[in-house]
C-alpha cells in the first residue's frame, strides 16, 4: 500500500502561487523603458540661465569691452486673488532669462514698476516690471 504524503499538494500550491506572482511581477516591469514625462530638456538646460546673467549698477563697473544687445523685461503677475503678490525679485530674474536669450552676460536695470489694478493686461490683477539693458561683457584676461 502506497502512503500519501498530506505535504505534496500543499507543497504544489504554493510552488504555483508563487510562480504566478513571480510571473505578474516580471511582467509588469517588463515595459519600464517606454516612461514619459512631462520633463523637458529644454528647461534644465535654461533653469539657471538666470545666475548667468550679473546685475551691474552702471557701466563703468565694466572692465572689459562691452555691447549693447539690447532692451529687456521682466514680469510678475498676480493672476488670481489667492496668488502670490507679483514682486520684484521675480521680475528681474525673469529680465535676466530674456537678456539670457540675447546672449548678454551682464544687466544694468533702470527701474521696476508696480502696477496695480492692471488694465492694460486683462490677465493680471497686478503685476510688477522691471526694465533693463541688456550688454555682452568681454572679460578682461589677467
Amino acid at each position: 500500500m502506497i502512503k500519501k504524503h498530506k505535504t505534496a499538494p500543499r507543497l504544489l500550491k504554493y510552488t504555483t502561487s508563487i510562480t504566478a506572482v513571480l510571473v505578474l511581477l516580471t511582467a509588469g516591469c517588463a515595459k519600464i523603458n517606454d516612461i514619459s514625462t512631462n520633463l523637458d530638456r529644454e528647461n534644465f538646460k535654461n533653469y539657471f540661465s538666470p545666475t548667468r546673467v550679473e546685475i551691474v549698477a552702471s557701466e563703468k563697473e565694466f572692465t572689459g569691452h562691452y555691447k549693447f544687445l539690447g532692451l529687456v523685461e521682466g514680469e510678475s503677475c498676480q493672476e488670481k486673488t489667492y496668488h502670490a503678490v507679483p514682486n520684484e525679485i521675480d521680475a528681474r530674474t525673469e529680465a535676466r532669462r530674456q537678456a539670457y536669450k540675447l546672449e548678454a552676460n551682464a544687466i544694468i536695470f533702470s527701474q521696476c514698476v508696480m502696477i496695480e489694478t492692471d488694465k492694460a493686461a486683462k490677465y493680471c490683477l497686478a503685476s510688477t516690471v522691471c526694465y533693463g539693458r541688456a550688454y555682452k561683457v568681454e572679460q578682461d584676461k589677467k
